[in-house]
């Protein structure tokens, strides 16, 4: 673990070497994230939690990787107005406080020294993406604040610290799913292309998984094309591919890129199946490709149809205030939050928690939240004793647009 820690934290020195190096505006933010680090490693917290009981939501609401982001936050207020009608913990409400972490690591450090030193959070649920978490986990970590990803399915996510946990189940257990489904689809599947984002730490972990499922099944690799996730000209990459004739076609991207790449293959006349990575599994990629999503497999942590109380209301509450299902990302935002407030309920059965000093509740909680079991609209999930999600059900979707093109859903299998 320590290992760990040590590694992420030189990554963080290289991250940071390399922001400076870009100079600008990117340069300051850097530097000023790198000395509140220095802050809030040093922070005695001793200051006792009165009132609303603050829980941290840093999440992506601008940038590029607000399409899943913003889906993170009506999931979260939906869990903190449903929580606190039902008498928040023991009588005492919890307040979500919203950081906006953008899409870079600079942007999730800045918000997660401010819920810690700022809003004297007791713990926090994010960022979105993996690569931003190998960035701010690691502050929280020092200062010894729970961190609960709510999208984080990299490898070596849970290991980056002993207050660091995931109610996003891992990559490797998600994604073969999509790609079984597509054999499923059609067994003359033989060739398949693969695409990644090179600059997402997420999209570089899920594709390792993804090129070994096509190994696995025995299928033919036939090539590997890279891009960025601010890319928005696939005609290289796509054409080089298509020349192969793949049968199949794998994306580990974000929704925007992701949706570009998957209008521009089939622009160039790709006919095959699409599978697309967790990156691509929000509805905001939909207006991005529009009818040429028709027919994209994704796998999913969540379906709207799972049987359970929770997800009941959950779903009920989001289906009311956006007259859509709710997706994943929401789900898991919502199951974030409730795993706070569940082990909080428990924690001031032992001993009233808003009287406890900071420091000691950060603590208590984050042992707390790990022993227990929680019924959310994921599923019965728990944690492992070093964070990582255990879930039981897994699901795959795929698209279906109409035929106007401007509407779509995702639809599941069985």
């Amino acid at each position: 673990m320590k290992d760990s820690i040590a590694r992420t934290t030189a990554l963080l020195s290289t991250c940071t070497i390399f922001l400076t190096a870009c100079g600008g505006g990117t340069q300051t933010g850097a530097s000023s994230a790198n000395n509140t680090t220095n802050t809030a490693t040093n922070t005695t917290t001793t200051t006792s939690t009165s009132g609303a009981i603050p829980i941290g939501i840093a999440v992506a609401q601008t940038s590029n990787v607000a399409l899943l982001g913003q889906e993170q936050v009506a999931g979260a207020k939906i869990a903190e107005k449903y929580f606190n009608d039902k008498g928040g913990i023991n009588g005492t409400p919890i307040k979500l406080i919203f950081q906006d972490t953008s899409g870079d690591e600079a942007g999730a450090i800045n918000a997660f020294q401010s819920l810690i030193n700022k809003d004297k959070v007791i713990g926090i649920v994010g960022p979105t993406l993996s690569q931003q978490a190998f960035s701010a986990d690691p502050v929280a970590e020092r200062a010894k604040v729970p961190v609960i990803g709510p999208s984080n399915t990299a490898k070596n996510i849970p290991e980056i610290g002993d207050y660091v946990a995931r109610v996003s189940a891992p990559v490797s257990i998600v994604a073969p799913n999509s790609v079984k489904a597509a054999l499923k689809q059609n067994p003359q599947i033989k060739k398949v292309a693969v695409f990644y984002a090179q600059n997402d730490a997420f999209s570089k972990s899920e594709t390792e998984i993804f090129q070994q499922t096509v190994k696995d099944q025995k299928l033919e690799l036939v090539t590997v094309q890279k891009f960025q996730t601010s890319d928005t000209d696939f005609q290289s990459q796509a054409t080089n591919a298509i020349n192969l004739k793949p049968d199949l076609v794998i994306i580990s991207g974000l929704a925007a890129d992701g949706g570009n790449l998957v209008r521009q293959l089939r622009e160039l006349g790709y006919k095959g199946l699409i599978v697309g990575g967790n990156g691509l599994n929000t509805s905001n990629i939909l207006p991005v490709c529009k009818a040429l999503c028709d027919g994209v497999l994704i796998a999913q942590a969540y379906s709207p149809e799972q049987v359970g109380e929770v997800n009941n209301a959950f779903r009920k509450a989001y289906v009311d205030q956006y007259k859509k299902e709710p997706p994943q990302f929401s789900a898991q935002a919502f199951a974030a939050v409730q795993v706070y407030v569940e082990a909080l309920q428990s924690l001031d059965k032992q001993s009233k928690v808003n009287k406890l000093p900071l420091n000691q509740l950060r603590t208590n909680l984050n042992k707390q939240l790990l022993s227990a079991k929680y019924n959310t609209p994921l599923g019965e999930i728990a944690f492992t004793p070093v964070g990582e999600v255990v879930q039981k059900e897994f699901y795959v979707a795929q698209i279906k647009m109409d035929k106007d093109g401007n509407q779509g859903k995702f639809t599941f299998l069985k």
